[in-house]
């Protein structure tokens, strides 16, 4: 009950008008038949996604392992192509690509299998843009640059809320909660969108009220307790004129709203104490613990009443100035060992089509190492690759637009057409050929979010358009339930 009581703080940001609207709404549609969910995986920090990711060719017109490894084997940065995990890539031409051997393990442990059965896409070279930029753009100052660039605060918050020019307090997951929630969700004990990893901007709406609750060694049963009240004589008269406060001044809007909240949650927390658990076993990591108690919550959706949900989960220590490899290996391990867990218990249930996983992060990394072997690291850079897992992807490829080599994927070498830097101190900061809008866009799309709402959730994605319009559709998603 406390994890929704703390989010009260936005019913006093509400103004009178806007409360009026929520009362006011036009009857809602009918809800949709098919359960969607969209589950966020924020890699905090800052993904060195040029070792998520690496070519395992040498084709000669096109960046090849020869090119990556040269830019980093000097300081021990490079991952032996040996090593590597094929992927054949049909964007690519076939080419091979490899995946870090952190994703593979024993079978069923890792999400390198999920490429052969197309449930793995990856979205390349993504980033914060307020508008179309190339290499030449960005250094003649034509092209505006997003706010505060390479700043993580800045850039995390501008992953969450799909917007780069300025600042703004709404997170993209929660405004599609504002737009769909009334119609997707109407008889919902709990809120569309949920946190697993604290108070987040991805989460915040302007009118929403997120949920946000502990990883799975709390027990759903337990999350939204109503605490100090045991079965005693005292307790329950307590209890009987708490519930009796709850019917005072309803006619104030702030206070019924209030009321109402409250009131949800007890009936949330009672049908949450016969909450079904979850079959797959996760790995007890961080990562593993937040993903499972997604999936007992997704499991329990219909005792819930829900039928469309947003979550937020978090992994840390991305920010690997030093000590990358050893550092980046474990977290990868446990991203892998973790999403897989949570793609094999969708399956259990049946919806795995109707669930996707998706990573963000502040940005990528430097291709250019910092310090020596024994301490290698890397630092802030702009454009990075982004992990699509769930039945609902259209197969296993690289999506996104192309760069100024003709590919989603950039040419991995400094001073060069995709290169932000430039001169002897040129690092290899990919200037992204797709933005996180478009990104974010078209698995809005996939969860329901139709066209003529696009603006209402990303503000300047008018600005990225291709030959056929506002360009909401990357394709690497499946056409949403008409």
């Amino acid at each position: 009950m406390g994890a929704i009581a703390t989010q009260m703080r936005h019913l006093g940001m509400m103004s009178v008008q806007a409360q009026t609207r929520i009362d006011d709404i036009d009857t809602p549609l009918t809800p949709p038949t098919d359960y969607r969910a969209l589950v966020c995986i924020f890699l905090a920090g800052g993904n060195d996604s040029n070792n998520m990711i690496i070519p395992n060719h040498n084709d000669a017109t096109i960046s090849n392992y020869t090119v990556y490894n040269a830019a980093r084997t000097a300081q021990g940065l490079s991952v032996a192509q040996a090593n590597l995990l094929p992927i054949t890539v049909p964007r690519m031409g076939g080419l091979s690509y490899g995946l870090h051997p952190s994703f593979g393990g024993a079978a069923g442990t890792g999400i390198h299998e999920l490429w052969g059965m197309g449930k793995l896409a990856i979205v390349a070279n993504v980033g914060t843009l307020v508008q179309p930029t190339t290499r030449t753009t960005y250094l003649n100052g034509t092209a505006k640059k997003p706010y505060q660039l390479f700043s993580h605060s800045d850039q995390t918050n501008q992953y969450q809320n799909g917007r780069s020019d300025i600042s703004t307090f709404n997170g993209w997951g929660g405004k599609i909660a504002d737009l769909r929630n009334a119609n997707d969700n109407p008889g919902a004990l709990i809120p569309m969108i949920t946190s697993i990893a604290g108070a987040q901007l991805f989460t915040s709406g302007q009118v929403t009220l997120p949920l946000a609750i502990a990883d799975s060694n709390t027990a759903l049963a337990n999350v939204l307790n109503l605490n100090g009240y045991s079965n005693t004589t005292a307790n329950n008269a307590r209890l009987a004129a708490f519930d009796q406060l709850r019917t005072q001044d309803v006619s104030q809007q702030v206070i019924k709203a209030a009321s109402h909240v409250t009131d949800l949650a007890r009936q949330a927390d009672a049908a949450l104490d016969q909450s079904l658990e979850v079959t797959t076993v996760f790995p007890n990591t961080s990562i593993g613990r937040q993903l499972k108690q997604v999936a007992r919550l997704i499991k329990n959706r219909s005792a819930l009443g829900v039928n469309r949900q947003v979550f937020f989960v978090q992994l840390g220590g991305f920010d690997t100035h030093n000590f990358q490899i050893n550092g980046q290996s474990t977290l990868f391990t446990q991203l892998s060992q973790a999403m897989r867990a949570f793609y094999e218990e969708t399956v259990l249930l049946g919806i795995n089509d109707k669930v996707t996983q998706f990573t963000m992060a502040d940005f990528s990394r430097t291709l250019g190492p910092n310090g020596t072997p024994a301490d290698v690291g890397t630092d802030h850079a702009w454009g990075s690759h982004q992990l699509v897992v769930g039945g609902g992807i259209t197969g296993s490829d690289f999506y996104g637009l192309s760069g100024a080599n003709g590919t989603p994927f950039p040419q991995l070498a400094v001073n060069t057409a995709d290169d932000s830097d430039n001169g002897s101190g040129a690092r290899g900061r990919w200037v992204p050929a797709t933005s996180v809008e478009q990104y974010a866009a078209t698995l809005a799309r996939w969860f329901g979010v139709a066209s003529a709402d696009m603006a209402t959730v990303f503000p300047k994605i008018a600005n990225f358009t291709n030959s056929g319009g506002i360009n909401t559709d990357l394709g690497f998603m499946q056409p949403p339930a008409s």
